[in-house]
């Protein structure tokens, strides 16, 4: 049976989230009632990151296997076909050996986390960034960022009904640039690791939050990481301003 790799990209607000749940749309359920529809298959689609409800994906992948061999054209205008209005797209699509495995081939991670800085409420970036209205300090954020770098003990940075085997992890980058747009201040969060804990991103994220409005120190991301406890670490930040942005093989 030939396996396809897929490249993925979604509007996660209309989803409960990558993950197949019962009555609810998700991507993973919309995208194999594609394939059902066009190749009249049960077919499963394995993804590299399950997205919680709201996240976007700039490129997720995902993988299947179709009976026969069928021209990778054929997969992808089918399925955007299929998908059209539907808030996912299928980037790209490629024949790869049965040992590809989406998910436990991966060996690294890139997400981005937008936040949008200014008084007026957010109409066409409503879904799609952190509204945050006060002034955010860059300068101090991306100095906190530094202490994330590497291997840590993440415990303060993860969700309480995690169920990963451990809290550590390893932080390659935490970049945080900042760009000033026609419709406000827009502050991107690049993080990028071989894996990562249930919320990791969006924690750090509502952390470093509060070190760019003045109320932490970047210092003070050392004592939480050290305090190895959910309730040091900020808030959880919310899912639309995170997004999947590709995954390494």
């Amino acid at each position: 049976m030939p396996r396809y790799k897929l490249t993925i990209e979604y509007e996660g607000s209309r989803f409960s989230g990558w993950q197949r749940q019962l009555g609810r749309p998700s991507v993973q359920g919309t995208i194999e009632q594609g394939i059902k529809t066009i190749f009249k298959r049960e077919v499963l689609v394995e993804g590299a990151g399950r997205t919680d409800a709201g996240v976007h994906a700039l490129g997720q992948v995902a993988h299947l296997d179709l009976p026969h061999e069928v021209p990778v054209h054929r997969v992808c205008d089918g399925l955007n076909s299929y998908l059209r209005d539907r808030g996912i797209a299928i980037l790209s699509a490629e024949i790869v050996p049965n040992t590809f495995h989406a998910r436990f081939s991966a060996t690294g991670r890139v997400y981005e986390y937008h936040i949008l800085n200014r008084r007026a409420p957010l109409v066409l970036r409503a879904n799609q960034a952190w509204h945050v209205i006060g002034p955010l300090d860059v300068l101090k954020m991306q100095a906190a960022a530094t202490h994330l770098l590497g291997t840590h003990d993440f415990t303060s940075f993860r969700a309480t009904l995690c169920q990963a085997p451990s809290p550590v992890k390893t932080l390659d980058e935490l970049d945080i640039t900042h760009r000033e747009m026609p419709d406000g201040d827009l502050i991107i969060a690049q993080v990028a690791s071989r894996s990562f804990l249930h919320h990791q991103v969006r924690i750090m994220m509502g952390t470093l939050k509060l070190v760019g409005e003045g109320r932490l120190s970047p210092e003070d991301i050392l004592l939480i990481l050290t305090a190895r406890d959910r309730r040091a670490g900020g808030p959880t930040a919310p899912p639309h301003g995170l997004y999947l942005k590709s995954v390494a093989y």
